[in-house]
Parts: structure tokens; C-alpha cells; sequence
């Protein structure tokens, strides 16, 4: 699935931390890296109080000049050791060209850090993330800079690579199962790697019959159960030909993000017929149910983004009659 695998760099060392994994799922993948660099205008964090330097045409091609010497020495390194490599520096604006030349160039995942250069600086790359994540119709894979980075089995292994996936009953939300097995999968190789879906299930408080509510929760639970036995076997015969072995649970919880990082990162569960005891990253749409609806997952994705200390993968499907630019 993962045949074109673009990493935005800022030449900072923040950013490069995203390299690695990007080689490890173009090697298992098959598929070529390509690097890119934005050159952008000094931004000005005094608050308008000093005057930004003026961006000559000297500076700017000083710059491209740099981006490029930059970019082809990460190129031939070591970490890229047989994989297809190329790289692209631009002049622009950061967010809004990463994503004209991942669309241009057919990328099918973009890996970043959440945070790269800070301060005074061609461009902050968390904020370019965020800008990515809410704009992309490509897979997103967003490491957390400031985080330890996602562990990659060796082949002896006893552990298995697991990735979460939240869902809430919908399509959209559905939409991050198959980015997310072949990412778990490319990771985990040669090893098999793992899914575990998981939906949160809010209670409702007892009122005046409190025999006709528990009835209602007792309900929901029925269901939640039903539809995540039926989307396991779904995926499974989907995805027959990966390594992959698939589990699903359960919560109760008022709070949809703190339910799904307690889950990822420790495990927590409540329901369920099969356990997850913790997992190495969450995979998940941008978009869910909506209205007055269970999941709002857009506003839930974003919390977990800005909460989670565990990559995250953020899958944000087109929408009927959305066609590429």
C-alpha cells in the first residue's frame, strides 16, 4: 500500500527522528522515500517588536542551495541503505506545498514529527503537522518529537507490534483499518503484527427508571459487541494475505479520548471478549459520526493528537464526490 513515502525535514534533528520508520515501512513495503524541505520566509515570534529580516533573492537561493546539499547528504545515508531516495527542496509555504507536492508526486504516507525547529525559524514544524493532519487526504503518521519513538520488533521478538483503532459504528471511522493493518504490517516485518479495535461506549445515568436505562446500556453493549465481531471477521477476510492477528474490547467511559489513550498506552478495558495490554500506536479517522451522534472522531482525533504519548496515525477519508485536486 505504502509505495510512496514522503518525510518533511527542517534540518532539524527533531525531524529526522521520523526517518527511520519511514525506511523500515519502505523496505517492507517496497516502496521509494521522498524527502522535501520548504524553504519559507523567518517567522517572527517577538510579537512584531524587532523587524523580520528581508528574504532576498540571494538569501532565497542561499537557502535552496543549503535545503538541497542537506537533503542529498540524508539521502545517502546509511538508514536508506537500498531504497529508492529522492529529494525536492521548494520556496513556499510549508503546510500548503507539503500537501500540493504529496498529491502531485501520489505519496500514500507522510511521516513527521510533531515538533521540529522552535523559535526564531524558516517554519515550526508543529504546527505544520497540525495543519497536515486536518488538511491531508493522505495518511498521516505524526511521532511525538518529545516522546520515545515507536518500538520495531526484532524477528525474535516475543512481543507483538499492536496498533489501536477506535471505532464508533461508521464507515468514516472504519476508513483507518486498512492504512493502519498495512502500517502495523510493514512495521512488525518479518513478524506478524497486530490490530485491536476498540469502541467506547458511554453509559446512560439512571433517571427516573432506572430498570429501563440499564436495559438501554445493556443494549448498546449487545451492539457494540455484535458490530466488533462482525468488522474483525470483515477485516480478517479483507486482509487475509497480511500477517496480521486482530482483537477488540470494550469501555464504558463518559470521556472518548481518555478512554482511548488509557487503552493504547496501558491497556485499560472494561468489556470485551478479548484484551489488549497496551499497544505501540493508535490508528484512527478524522471523521466519525456526527450531529448528536455517539463520536464526534474529528474533535476526539484532535484530542488524542495533542494527549497521546504514541505515534499516531490520522486517516481523514474523502467524502462522496470528493475527487483529487
Amino acid at each position: 500500500m505504502f509505495q510512496q513515502i514522503m518525510v518533511p525535514l527542517d534540518a532539524s534533528p527533531r525531524a529526522e527522528l521520523a526517518l527511520p520508520l519511514a525506511a523500515q515501512i519502505a523496505r517492507a513495503s517496497g516502496g521509494s522515500i521522498l524527502l522535501l524541505q520548504v524553504v519559507s520566509p523567518l517567522i517572527d515570534f517577538s510579537g512584531g517588536l524587532s523587524p523580520a529580516p528581508l528574504m532576498t533573492e540571494q538569501v532565497i537561493e542561499a537557502d535552496l542551495a543549503e535545503g538541497n546539499a542537506y537533503l542529498n547528504e540524508v539521502a545517502k545515508s546509511g538508514v536508506f541503505a537500498g531504497i529508492t531516495t529522492t529529494t525536492e527542496v521548494l520556496f513556499g509555504l510549508p503546510a500548503q506545498d507539503i500537501l500540493a507536492v504529496a498529491e502531485s508526486r501520489s505519496v500514500d504516507l507522510i511521516v513527521m514529527c510533531s515538533h521540529g525547529r522552535t523559535g526564531l525559524s524558516r517554519w515550526v514544524l508543529g504546527s505544520v503537522a497540525h495543519r497536515i493532519v486536518h488538511q491531508s487526504f493522505i495518511p498521516v503518521l505524526v511521532l511525538r518529537a518529545n516522546k520515545p519513538m515507536l518500538h520495531i520488533p526484532r524477528t525474535n521478538a516475543t512481543r507483538t507490534l499492536c496498533a489501536l483503532v477506535p471505532l464508533d459504528g461508521s464507515p468514516l471511522a472504519e476508513a483507518a483499518l486498512i492504512p493502519a493493518a498495512n502500517l502495523v504490517t510493514a512495521l512488525a516485518s518479518p513478524a506478524p503484527g497486530a490490530l485491536h479495535l476498540i469502541q467506547v461506549v458511554k453509559h446512560l445515568s439512571p433517571t427516573g427508571d432506572e430498570g429501563f436505562t440499564a436495559l438501554l446500556n445493556k443494549e448498546a453493549m449487545e451492539h457494540a459487541k455484535t458490530y466488533l465481531a462482525s468488522v474483525k471477521e470483515r477485516t480478517k477476510e479483507t486482509l487475509k494475505d497480511l500477517k496480521l492477528s486482530i482483537t477488540w474490547s470494550i469501555t464504558n467511559d463518559s470521556d472518548v479520548a481518555d478512554a482511548i489513550i488509557g487503552t493504547a498506552e496501558h491497556g485499560q478495558q472494561q468489556e470485551g471478549t478479548e484484551g489488549a495490554s497496551g499497544c505501540d500506536l493508535i490508528a484512527m479517522s478524522t471523521h466519525g459520526r456526527g450531529g448528536w451522534e455517539r463520536l464526534v472522531m474529528g474533535s476526539v482525533t484532535e484530542r488524542v493528537l495533542s494527549a497521546t504519548k504514541l505515534p499516531l496515525l490520522v486517516v481523514r477519508p474523502r467524502r462522496t464526490g470528493t475527487t483529487k485536486s
